[in-house]
């Protein structure tokens, strides 16, 4: 990352060509980076919205990113137009050679004008901004953001049974498809399923936990192990496996026992039941498959 520009040239930068685009009526800098005392360092995003007059021109000819470096690979998101309101809105990803990365969101003036009549901030906003350029004032009847944005509320008890009764749901068909040595599937079910869909979340509620629900949760578990309890991070990175088929029984066990022990010490925080019952009729059941029963 040698070489990469730093916080004050891209600001300057983004202002600059914002200033010679008469369609670009606004700019504003989210997440991160507009955060104070907010962990920055070379390698964060620069996330901006750019508020234009007409945004099509800016997803018909993709010329304009290249006005901040040479593009490395960028994405694109679709057009996307809200069925209530008839306002489209779109964005993308753009990974320059240098290291820069800015990941900007393309928003039309009536988007902006909605939201300043809103009586609360979105989330996006709310989580912080900066104002880095406003040509008409369309960014004044916005509130200041309260830097909430994105911080979860503890969950209700038939929330939480949900996620501990889905995630169990994935227990079996790990285990079939181990059986069956399918290890994308499994790998599939186990490390993106089981992981991401519904162990993330009960990490993330236990680090609120722990923070007084003060914390906003980073993105695909960003920030966590610096939160977590070094013990339960651990036990979370034992939770990855190879493709060995041994390996992945090892981990689908190792897995289960993480979330046993998390969702029980979010029960306890939180004054709920942990259902204990569902969870040996499960694990019992998927030690039975390993151990070739189910296919008796």
């Amino acid at each position: 990352m040698g070489g990469s520009p730093g916080d004050d040239d891209v600001i300057r930068r983004l202002v600059e060509w914002a200033g010679q685009q008469a369609a670009v009526r606004a700019m504003l800098l989210t997440s991160t980076r507009a955060i104070p005392q907010a962990t920055v360092d070379a390698l964060s995003d620069y996330d901006v919205i750019l508020v234009a007059s007409d945004i099509r021109p800016f997803m018909t000819d993709h010329g304009w990113i290249g006005h901040f470096g040479e593009v490395l690979v960028a994405y694109w998101d679709p057009l996307e137009t809200d069925p209530d309101t008839g306002i489209a809105r779109s964005g993308n990803i753009v990974q320059y050679a240098d290291g820069l990365k800015i990941d900007f969101s393309l928003w039309p003036v009536g988007l902006l004008e909605l939201i300043a009549r809103l009586p609360a901030l979105p989330a996006e906003l709310d989580a912080g901004y900066r104002v880095l350029a406003d040509k008409d004032r369309l960014t004044a009847p916005l509130a200041a953001p309260a830097y909430a944005g994105y911080i979860p509320a503890p969950p209700d008890e038939a929330t939480y049974q949900v996620l501990v009764n889905d995630f169990f749901v994935g227990a079996p068909y790990v285990a079939k498809c181990l059986l069956r040595d399918e290890l994308l599937p499994a790998k599939w079910c186990l490390d993106y399923d089981m992981r991401y869909v519904y162990l993330l979340p009960m990490l993330e509620w236990r680090m609120e936990c722990d923070h007084d629900w003060s914390v906003a949760p980073g993105s695909l578990g960003k920030g966590l192990k610096r939160r977590l309890p070094p013990a339960i991070w651990e036990e979370l990175e034992g939770t990855w496996a190879g493709a060995g088929i041994a390996d992945n029984w090892e981990a689908l066990f190792r897995m289960i026992a993480l979330f046993r022990r998390v969702a029980g010490e979010v029960a306890t925080h939180l004054g709920f039941a942990y259902p204990d019952a569902l969870d040996r009729r499960v694990t019992a059941h998927v030690r039975r498959m390993r151990a070739g029963g189910a296919l008796s």
